[in-house]
């Protein structure tokens, strides 16, 4: 089958992967003997999520041609995700990343300086797949690892409004990756781009200044998104939509590690909301999706599917 014969994605997303190394038990990093390999990256996560919720996903992106690109590769297809978008760098090396516990929580560690996505560029947008699909979906992640990513991701945005292309956009600042002005000034920027905003609460303070949900909320409304979905933790999320706010509460499980769990939401509200439920509706869905991924360890491997979302919903 040739690229020209492949059925277009109707979710597409545009990022950088990575490869997942969990540490099997809880201690610091330099202590740590054992490994379990996983997956991660924002925008992976999302198209893993939303594939396992039935949505037909395409991934945008860049990956060395060393082994870890190819067990991401060998991942995308398992999971039915579109990679006749990827491209795979000669020399390049594919970032990866470590997760520690201890009782202050999770440590991460990266490795992803120079990764074949930060070399994404406007020219790497398939302008044509964007256009046809109904959904593209955009992190600040993407946004933060380099210029030309940052330029790439602008690309895609222009394009999808351009052919009424739905727009979800999660800030998911990571203020290791850039300054706080550069990050409030570009994910502002894309607020107003978007139509559809999955921020969480503490990103939501740092864009607006303002405190309480509720003002956030109001705050993120006024810079455009026709919706805004605020995700407030164990508290659950509130939904905006035409000037009305719903709350929608959290699924209650015992967590045992919350990585990907942000991502897991956005994938799976993008596949119900590319279904046909309303924001409220996919907002509900994917609070049951995003806690059920916390009940295992690893971004990727607990992310539940449509058949198991909806038992618990």
């Amino acid at each position: 089958m040739t690229h020209t014969d492949i059925e277009p994605a109707h979710i597409l997303a545009i990022g950088e992967p990575m490869l997942e190394f969990n540490a099997d038990a809880d201690g610091a990093l330099e202590s740590a003997e054992s490994f379990t390999v996983g997956y991660g990256g924002d925008t992976s996560n999302f198209l893993v999520a939303a594939a396992r919720s039935g949505g037909r996903a395409g991934y945008v992106t860049r990956v060395g041609d060393d082994a870890f690109g190819t067990s991401l590769l060998r991942l995308w297809e398992r999971e039915g995700i579109g990679t006749e978008h990827v491209t795979r760098e000669p020399g390049g090396r594919t970032g990866v990343y470590f997760i520690a516990r201890g009782p202050a929580g999770h440590a991460f560690t990266y490795y992803r300086a120079d990764s074949p996505a930060s070399w994404l560029t406007p020219a790497d947008i398939p302008e044509q797949a964007v256009a046809q699909a109904r959904l593209l979906h955009v992190t600040g992640i993407t946004q933060a690892i380099s210029s030309t990513a940052c330029d790439a991701a602008f690309h895609a945005m222009a394009v999808a409004r351009a052919h009424h292309t739905l727009i979800t956009y999660d800030p998911n600042h990571r203020p290791a990756l850039w300054s706080r002005e550069r990050a409030r000034a570009v994910i502002l920027r894309s607020l107003e781009l978007c139509d559809v905003a999955l921020p969480n609460l503490d990103e939501g303070r740092m864009l607006t200044g303002e405190e309480s949900p509720e003002a956030v909320l109001r705050a993120l409304c006024a810079r455009g998104p026709s919706v805004v979905v605020l995700k407030l933790g164990e508290e659950g999320v509130l939904v905006a939509e035409d000037g009305e706010v719903t709350r929608v509460p959290p699924h209650q499980v015992t967590a045992v590690d919350a990585s990907g769990a942000g991502d897991t939401f956005d994938g799976a509200f993008a596949a119900e909301l590319v279904r046909g439920a309303s924001p409220v509706e996919a907002a509900r869905y994917a609070a049951v999706a995003a806690a059920l991924t916390t009940k295992g360890h690893g971004a990727v491997r607990p992310i539940p599917d449509r058949t198991e979302i909806l038992r618990h919903l």
